[in-house]
């Protein structure tokens, strides 16, 4: 069948503003949509600037929007945007972050806000004596769900928060900091409080769930962030202090 892509185009070196040129390709139902786009740049326009990597739903380099919903191309078939012989399909770039061709995006804001959640395993010292930390299959069924995340930045894109508020850490990071927070054999919530506990940490998250809509790993991010906050409020409680929320009413 053929269908029509209707893709965003911009490279702010020789584009004034963003439009959208359009290609016609020719697909099957199960084919992805980054098939389609790389059926464009082998056949028909090699300059359509995207990432990709594996292709199989494991790097989360190629996400965009598609038909207006953050989605992988490698993940997405034509058939799941129910498009028939003569149907189009709109791609855009991810929000909030800068284009820097097509459907290319600078994902340095994005990656510095998850790296200032010390995103790694914050042991408590000293070493265990048997040079290893014991965990229970339950203590780790905690933080399972966070260790899926790929960092495709699909729920950054989609976060509504995001629009208002530029400087807030976003869904992503908070998910990779619970991943560390409620493993048993981590001790850096404290550390992470100067990030998380702020006036752009986890609380101003207000529960739309739409990170958790667009999630293609399936993981409750909404739920995770919740969990976070009310790991935070205990703590704080714990020690007769306040949280940057409570500080700021």
């Amino acid at each position: 069948m053929k269908v029509t892509l209707a893709i965003q185009r911009y490279n702010p070196e020789t584009d004034s503003t963003p439009y959208v040129k359009h290609y016609e390709v020719e697909v099957e139902p199960t084919h992805r949509i980054l098939d389609a786009l790389m059926d464009i740049t082998q056949n028909q326009d090699g300059t359509l600037g995207y990432r990709r990597s594996c292709a199989h739903g494991v790097c989360g380099s190629d996400a965009m929007r598609i038909n207006g919903t953050e989605k992988l191309a490698c993940k997405t078939l034509f058939r799941d945007l129910e498009v028939g012989d003569g149907g189009s399909v709109k791609i855009e770039p991810l929000r909030h972050l800068t284009v820097q061709k097509d459907l290319m995006v600078d994902q340095s804001p994005f990656f510095e806000k998850f790296r200032a959640v010390k995103p790694y395993f914050v042991p408590e010292a000293p070493e265990p004596e048997r040079g290893e930390y014991i965990q229970s299959p339950e203590e780790r069924a905690l933080f399972d769900e966070a260790t899926k995340c790929i960092n495709c930045a699909a729920c950054y894109s989609a976060c509504p928060i995001l629009d208002k508020n530029p400087n807030f850490i976003g869904p992503q990071a908070i998910t990779n900091a619970a991943r560390f927070i409620f493993d048993s054999r981590d001790k850096g919530l404290e550390a992470r409080l100067d990030v998380l506990d702020t006036e752009n940490g986890v609380w101003p998250c207000e529960s739309h769930f739409e990170c958790t809509r667009v999630c293609p790993r399936d993981i409750k991010i909404t739920k995770l962030i919740n969990f976070t906050k009310r790991e935070i409020k205990k703590y704080r409680k714990e020690r007769g202090e306040e949280t940057a929320e409570e500080r700021a009413q």
